[in-house]
């Protein structure tokens, strides 16, 4: 089976490549096809995430293992792409080079028979120009999970001793 696959740059601007990608090829393949979508050298670290439907995002797989212990990621060359994107679950967020941080959405469109003649991946549309650097990224978070009210006033309270060296 072809998945087709429309991947979004998360910008103010509509940028976004939709892509053709057998089901059984890996996470790198699919690594691969985005960043040559793109335009990028694919010379960068790069993460898919899985989320939910409101693009919360979950685990990791990683191009690279760069954790100390050596096997607590998942690696985008050990995992096929059917066995991430489905139809219940269609989203993923995808993040390549850290530095810049370019930030994608991919969503699953539609799965389809493989045609003879075809070569996958395919590129079937490109749309928009991507920028020299990536979009800025405003975080933003809860108040409830940061409320710093008085803690810089108040340090009495906290356990530690203001004089320790």
């Amino acid at each position: 089976m072809i998945y087709k696959i429309r991947i979004i740059l998360d910008a103010e601007d509509d940028i976004f490549r939709d892509i053709e990608i057998e089901e059984h090829d890996s996470m790198e393949d699919f690594h691969n096809a985005i960043t040559q979508a793109f335009g990028f050298l694919g010379n960068e670290m790069a993460s898919f995430y899985t989320c939910d439907d409101d693009w919360k995002q979950d685990e990791e797989i990683a191009l690279f293992d760069m954790s100390e212990s050596g096997s607590d990621v998942r690696l985008m060359n050990e995992i096929l792409l059917k066995d991430i994107l489905t139809e219940h679950s269609p989203k993923l967020i995808y993040v390549y080079d850290f530095l810049s941080m370019w930030t994608f959405f991919v969503e699953l469109a539609d799965i389809v028979e493989k045609e003879d003649g075809r070569t996958y991946p395919n590129t079937l549309f490109s749309f928009g120009e991507i920028p020299d650097s990536p979009p800025e990224k405003e975080f933003q978070a809860e108040k409830s999970e940061y409320d710093f009210d008085n803690t810089l006033d108040n340090y009495e309270d906290l356990d530690f001793d203001e004089n320790w060296n």
